[in-house]
This record gives C-alpha cells, sequence and structure tokens, in this order.
C-alpha cells in the first residue's frame, strides 16, 4: 500500500481534492495512471531541487573561503565591495560568477515626481515629445501586482530636457528610490577558445 493511502475497513481509500476518501477500486485507471506520473515527477524534483540547494551553498561557501584565503595569503581582496566577483580558470575556458543585485523600491517621492512630469506634458504641445509621453505612461503605470515598471523608471532618467520642472521631477524620482534589500546570484559559463563567446551553464529549468 502507498503511504498517501489509507485502509478503511479492508479497503484502500485516497483523498480527492475535496478531501473526500475515495476508494482505489472506484478511481478511473486513467486518473491514477496521470497521479503515479505526477508523483513520480514530483519526487524527482524535489531531490533535485535539494541536491541544486546542496550545490548552491557549497559554492558561495567554496568561494567565500577562496576570498578569504586570498585575504589572508597575499593581502588582496578578491571581487567588488558589494560583493560581485568573476573567477576565471587558468586556461580561460571557464567562468563562475557571483552577482550581488539590489532589490529597489520606490518611495512617497515618486507621486511628486509623477505631478511635476504630468505637469511638463500638460503644457507641452500635444503633438510634441510623442515618444516621451508614451515612456512617462508606460513608467509610472501599475502592473497586475501593484508595482512600479522599474525599467520604464530608470529609462526616464536618462531623458535630458531642460524644463526646469522636468529637472525636478527627476531629483524626485532619484531621491524616492529605496534599496530594500539584496539578491545573490552564481552563474556559470565555458568556451572553446579564449577569445571565443560564452556558453551559459543553464540549470534553471526555465532557460534549459
Amino acid at each position: 500500500m502507498a503511504e498517501f493511502e489509507t485502509i478503511i475497513g479492508d479497503k484502500p481509500y485516497r483523498k480527492d481534492a475535496r478531501g473526500a476518501f475515495v476508494p482505489v477500486e472506484s478511481i478511473k485507471p486513467l486518473d491514477l495512471l496521470i497521479d503515479g506520473e505526477v508523483r513520480k515527477t514530483i519526487g524527482f524534483a524535489r531531490d533535485l531541487s535539494a541536491q541544486i540547494a546542496r550545490f548552491k551553498g557549497h559554492t558561495f561557501d567554496d568561494i567565500g573561503s577562496l576570498q578569504a584565503l586570498v585575504a589572508q595569503e597575499y593581502g588582496a581582496t578578491l571581487g567588488g565591495q558589494k560583493g560581485n566577483v568573476t573567477l576565471t580558470s587558468f586556461d580561460g575556458l571557464m567562468r563562475v560568477q557571483v552577482q550581488v543585485q539590489d532589490q529597489i523600491d520606490f518611495g512617497p517621492e515618486l507621486q511628486a515626481a509623477k505631478a511635476l512630469v504630468d505637469e511638463c506634458l500638460r503644457d507641452w504641445a500635444s503633438d510634441s515629445r510623442s515618444e516621451i509621453r508614451a515612456l512617462v505612461t508606460r513608467a509610472f503605470q501599475v502592473d497586475t501586482e501593484g508595482k512600479i515598471n522599474r525599467a520604464e523608471i530608470f529609462m526616464l532618467l536618462r531623458v535630458e530636457i531642460e524644463d526646469e520642472r522636468w529637472q525636478r521631477g527627476m531629483k524626485a524620482v532619484r531621491d524616492s528610490i529605496r534599496v530594500i534589500g539584496s539578491r545573490t546570484y552564481v552563474r556559470f559559463a565555458e568556451r572553446d577558445e579564449p577569445d571565443g563567446p560564452w556558453r551559459s551553464i543553464t540549470i534553471d529549468l526555465a532557460n534549459a
């Protein structure tokens, strides 16, 4: 008997999606076949997920130990101030990168920025700067999760406009930026020749 089955009387039962006990003998063969495939695949996925988590932990530990060794033995710093580091094999064919990425949010100053930008748009001729209008619309548009489009906001900051209100608006955008945390990523790559293109070694199933 499978561990997820329950004996009631002398017959095995399984819970359905509503939590009701159903005799196994009354479950359609196709449903049992699908159930078995899902459970088998999920079992493999759990094992692989645990293996990747251990690998990631070991990788960070090993690189951290290497950085400490370099600092102790050679008085040098391996990597940047934020924790970014790139390690390349002696033959130049393999590379490991650790990248620390700030997580950004925006404070209440962003509303003041939007008011100033909207004022500019109202005063400019309706047929001018259409590309700026489109960019502003995308930048301040809230997505389905209630979040501002960060990429478009940063594109907005690169637009050079002399209008004093626009300048104040962009200052308000910069003042609104909050670093609320960071995430650390490790990436792997290899290539056939020292001057050849890098190929990522993909571990993420979504990009495999």
